[in-house]
C-alpha cells in the first residue's frame, strides 16, 4: 500500500486511514458532516496526492491528446485546463480527466488514482504519433483548497492575483515560498477554491504554510468522504461510481465535453448516440421521504418496476435530505419525474431534478 508524503502528519492529526485506490489515505479527521459543512462555508485542504499526472509533450503532443479524449483540446491556451475523457472502443469510458496546456507543446493530464496504469497503457497504445510521455505520479503531491474563503486566506502565500484567476485557468508561479507550483482554479466540490501542484519534497512546507495562512480562516483538513458528499451535491460524477467502462458518455449527460469537430476513439457510435438518443440517462434525484439511497440500490417506477439502478447516493448534509445519481430508461429522465428508490424492503418516493442539488 502507497503513502503520500504527507501520511505523517495525517496520522499525527487523527485521521481515520482507509486503503483507497492502492494508496493508504485519510477518509475523515472530525466527522464528515463537519468536514463537509468547512468546505461550504470556509475553507479545508485535501490531500488528493494519489491522483495521477502525466506529462505529454512534443510536437505531436496535441495530436495524441485530440485522438484519445473527447473534449476539443485545440481550444486551449496555455494557462488554461479543460474536463474530458478517455472514451473506450465500446462505448464507454476509460477515465475522466483534467488537460492543462503548460506550454506551446507541452500538456499535464491528471487522472483518477485508480486508473493510472490502465490509462498510462490505453495511452501510450494510441501513440502512434510519437508524442514524448512521461508518467509523473510518483514524483508530485496534489493539495486541494477548497471553500468561498479559499482566496482571502491564501492571497499571502503567491504572488499571483487570486482573485483574477478565472475558473479552469492556472499559472505556474509561487506558492508558500516555493518556485514553479502550478496554481489551478479548479475542484471538485463547487465552493470556489484552488488546487495545488508540487514536487513531494516541497509539499510538506507547504501544506504548514497553508495552515498557518488559513488558522484565522478556521482551515481544516479534509478527508474523502466529504469530498464524495460535495462532488455528489454538484452532480459531478464519480469514476466507478457513475462513468466506467460501460457507460458512454451521452448516457452520463457529458455530452458537453463530447466534441464531433474532430476524430477521437470510438466517436462514430457516441455521434449516433447523439443523433439518435439513448435508452437510458443518468439523472439525479432527491427522495422526498426520509432515506439515504445507496450505490446498487433499485430504481422503480409507480408499478415497482426496476428501470434502472443507483450509482452514488447520500444524506446531503447542506440539503439535509437523501439525494443520489443513477441510470434510468431514457422516459423516465425527464425533471419532474416521480420515481421510487428500494432501500431494503421499503420503496421511498424520489424525484428527478435539474442538477446541482446545491446550488450555492
Amino acid at each position: 500500500m502507497k503513502k503520500t508524503a504527507l501520511y505523517e502528519i495525517h496520522k499525527a492529526l487523527g485521521a481515520k486511514l482507509v486503503p483507497f485506490a492502492g494508496y493508504q489515505m485519510p477518509v475523515q479527521y472530525e466527522g464528515v458532516n463537519a468536514e463537509h459543512l468547512t468546505v461550504r462555508k470556509g475553507v479545508g485542504v485535501f490531500d488528493v496526492s494519489h491522483m495521477g499526472e502525466f506529462l505529454i509533450e512534443g510536437p505531436n503532443a496535441l495530436a495524441l491528446i485530440q485522438s484519445v479524449a473527447s473534449n476539443d483540446a485545440s481550444i486551449l491556451s496555455i494557462g488554461k485546463a479543460q474536463y474530458s475523457c478517455l472514451p473506450n472502443d465500446k462505448g464507454g469510458i476509460v477515465d475522466d480527466l483534467i488537460i492543462y496546456r503548460l506550454e506551446e507543446n507541452a500538456y499535464l493530464l491528471v487522472v483518477n488514482a485508480s486508473n493510472i496504469e490502465k490509462d498510462w497503457q490505453w495511452i501510450s497504445a494510441n501513440n502512434d504519433v510519437g508524442a514524448k510521455m512521461t508518467n509523473i505520479s510518483d514524483d508530485y503531491s496534489l493539495l486541494a483548497i477548497q471553500g468561498p474563503m479559499a482566496i482571502e486566506a491564501m492571497q499571502i502565500l503567491t504572488s499571483v492575483d487570486l482573485k483574477a484567476l478565472k475558473f479552469y485557468h492556472f499559472e505556474i508561479s509561487d506558492f508558500a515560498g516555493i518556485q514553479n507550483v502550478i496554481i489551478s482554479a479548479t475542484g471538485y466540490t463547487g465552493s470556489g477554491g484552488f488546487e495545488i501542484y508540487c514536487k513531494n519534497t516541497d509539499v510538506e512546507q507547504l501544506w504548514n504554510q497553508v495552515f498557518e495562512a488559513g488558522a484565522k480562516y478556521g482551515i481544516k483538513p479534509i478527508g474523502l468522504a466529504a469530498r464524495d458528499t460535495l462532488r455528489l451535491e454538484m452532480g459531478y460524477c464519480l469514476y466507478g461510481n457513475d462513468i466506467n467502462e460501460t457507460t458512454s458518455p451521452i448516457e452520463a449527460g457529458l455530452g458537453w465535453i463530447t466534441k464531433f469537430t474532430k476524430s477521437f476513439t470510438n466517436d462514430y457510435a457516441l455521434s449516433q448516440q447523439k443523433a439518435n438518443g439513448v435508452t437510458r440517462k443518468l439523472v439525479g434525484f432527491e427522495l422526498k421521504d426520509r432515506g439515504i439511497p445507496r450505490q446498487s440500490y433499485p430504481i422503480v417506477d409507480s408499478n415497482a418496476v426496476v428501470i434502472g439502478s443507483v450509482t452514488s447516493g447520500t444524506m446531503s448534509p447542506s440539503l439535509n435530505k437523501g439525494i443520489g445519481m443513477g441510470y434510468v430508461r431514457s422516459e423516465f429522465s425527464e425533471v419532474g419525474t416521480e420515481i421510487g428508490i428500494k432501500i431494503r424492503k421499503k420503496i421511498v418516493l424520489a424525484k428527478v431534478i435539474k442538477l446541482p442539488f446545491y446550488k450555492g
